[in-house]
C-alpha cells in the first residue's frame, strides 16, 4: 500500500474507492504481491531444486488456490476438505500432501482414494496405513523436540506437542518398517510458525536430515516451514538464502549416503500470502474515557482473531486522515467479549466514519473467521493486473440459517 498525493493505493487502485465499492469490512488481496513472494521464496531456497507446497490453511479461497497452481506450486492440506478444495482447483494428486492431525481412519481412506501423498504423524496411523493399505507409500512426520515459533500456541515441534512422532520413537518406526515392510517414501517436520531465530530452524533441519539417513527408501524430505516475516518496520525476518545454502549442503550429504536423488519440499503459507492482504474496516465510534480512548470499528475477532488469539501485531493505518496528528488509542471490535485489536497504539487522529486498514492480513485472517455473535463474514477481493475482482461475496442472513433444520417443535 502506497501513499500518493494524500491518497492510499493498492496496486494502483485507490483504497477509499475499493471500500466504497465493496463496503466494509472487506479483505483485499494483491495477486502481484503473492506472485512476487512465491518467486522470491523459491529462488532463495534453491530454485528448481525445491518444490513449494503452499500451506493452504493460511488462505483457502479457491481463486487463490488456482493462482498458486498456475505458478507451479504444490499444496499442503491438513484436512480432507482442504484436499478436496485443492483437487477442485486443479492440483494433481501427487502435488498434494495430506498432513492431518489426530483424524479418524476415514480421513486416511478418503486420502488414499484421492491418490494424494499422505503424511502420518503418529504410530497408530502408521500401523493403520500399513495394515489397510500395505502398498501405499507414506511420509512420516517427526517431532524433532525443538521449541520454535513466534508464540507458544504456534510452536508445534517441542517435546510436549501433539504433532509428529518423537525422535525418541524412531526405533519403533524403523522396527515397523523392517518387520512389516512399511513403505515410507518421505520424512517431514514442521516445528512452528513465525520462527524467531534462524538457528532454531537450522538445528531442527539438522535433526531431520540426520534422522533421514536411517530411512533407506526415501525419495523426498519435507522441511515444513515457519519462516518469519516482518510485521513492523524494524522487525527481522528469516534469512532465506542462508537457509537455502544450508539445505543444499544437507541434501548433498543425504544423497551421498542414500545413493539417490532426494526431492526437497517446503510448506510456506504465511510468508506467501500475509503481506498481500489488507483488511479494511470503518470507525463506528470514538469513546474517550478518563484513562483510555477507544476506537470502535465495524468488525471484531470474528473476522480477524490473530491479535486476540496470538497477541499478533498488525500495523493499522487511518486511510481517511493520512496527514493527521497522532494519538494513542485502543482499537476495539464490536463483539460482546474483550475484543481488542491494538492497545495503546499510536495512529493518526480518528473520527467516526474513518476508514482503517490492517496490513499483513492475508494469512489466517478470513480463514479463521466465524459467525460469532451471528455476524456475517466479509467479502474477499483480489486485485489482478490492475483490476479488482470479487472472489467471495459478503454473507447475508440466509447464510446464517441455510444449514438449520427446523423440526417444527415449537
Amino acid at each position: 500500500m502506497e501513499l500518493r498525493a494524500g491518497k492510499y493505493f493498492i496496486d494502483g487502485l485507490e483504497v477509499q474507492h475499493l471500500a466504497k465499492k465493496y463496503g466494509t469490512p472487506v479483505y483485499i488481496y494483491s495477486a502481484a504481491a503473492i506472485i512476487e513472494r512465491y518467486h522470491h521464496v523459491k529462488r532463495c531456497l534453491g530454485g528448481d531444486s525445491i518444490k513449494l507446497m503452499y500451506a493452504c490453511k493460511a488462505l483457502t479461497n479457491p481463486v487463490i488456490l488456482k493462482l498458486f497452481q498456475s505458478l507451479g506450486a504444490g499444496l499442503d492440506a491438513v484436512s480432507v476438505e482442504e484436499m478436496e478444495l485443492g483437487l477442485g482447483a486443479g492440483f494433481l494428486p501427487d502435488d498434494i500432501i495430506f498432513t492431518p492431525s489426530m483424524v479418524g481412519d476415514e480421513d486416511y481412506d478418503r486420502a488414499v482414494e484421492a491418490g494424494v501423498r499422505i503424511n502420518v504423524g503418529d504410530l497408530p496411523a502408521l500401523e493403520y496405513m500399513n495394515a489397510r493399505y500395505p502398498n501405499y507409500p507414506v511420509c512420516v512426520r517427526i517431532n524433532p523436540h525443538v521449541l520454535a515459533g513466534g508464540h507458544q500456541k504456534i510452536s508445534v515441534g517441542h517435546k510436549d506437542s501433539k504433532f509428529g512422532i518423537s525422535i525418541h520413537q524412531m526405533h519403533e518406526v524403523l522396527n515397523m518398517i523392517n518387520a512389516r515392510n512399511c513403505k515410507v517414501e518421505g520424512l517431514h517436520m514442521h516445528v512452528g510458525s513465525d520462527i524467531q531465530a534462524d538457528e532454531q530452524f537450522l538445528y531442527a533441519l539438522e535433526v531431520l536430515f540426520k534422522t533421514a539417513e536411517n530411512f533407506k527408501d526415501l525419495t523426498y524430505v519435507d522441511i515444513g516451514s515457519g519462516y518469519k516475516i516482518s510485521y513492523k518496520a524494524d522487525d527481522s525476518s528469516s534469512d532465506l538464502e542462508k537457509i537455502g545454502s544450508f539445505l543444499k549442503e544437507k541434501r548433498r550429504g543425504l544423497e551421498s549416503i542414500l545413493g539417490r536423488k532426494i526431492e526437497l519440499l517446503t510448506e510456506p503459507g504465511k510468508i506467501l500470502v500475509s503481506e498481500s492482504g489488507f483488511f479494511l474496516c470503518s470507525v463506528n465510534t470514538v469513546k474517550r474515557s478518563p484513562t483510555r480512548t477507544f476506537v470502535g470499528v465495524n468488525t471484531g475477532f470474528n473476522h480477524l482473531i490473530r491479535p486476540m488469539l496470538y497477541d499478533a501485531w498488525h500495523e493499522i493505518v487511518n486511510v481517511s486522515n493520512p496527514d493527521g496528528e497522532k494519538e494513542k488509542v485502543d482499537v476495539v471490535g464490536y463483539i460482546c467479549e474483550t475484543d481488542t485489536f491494538a492497545s495503546n497504539r499510536e495512529i493518526n487522529l480518528t473520527s467516526k466514519g474513518d476508514l482503517l486498514v490492517f496490513k499483513n492480513a492475508g494469512a489466517y485472517g478470513f480463514n479463521m473467521g466465524s459467525n460469532y455473535n451471528s455476524k456475517f463474514r466479509p467479502p474477499e477481493v483480489l486485485i489482478f493486473e490492475g483490476k479488482d475482482y470479487l472472489i467471495r461475496r459478503r454473507e447475508e442472513m440466509k447464510d446464517l440459517i441455510k444449514s438449520v433444520v427446523d423440526p417444527m417443535l415449537f
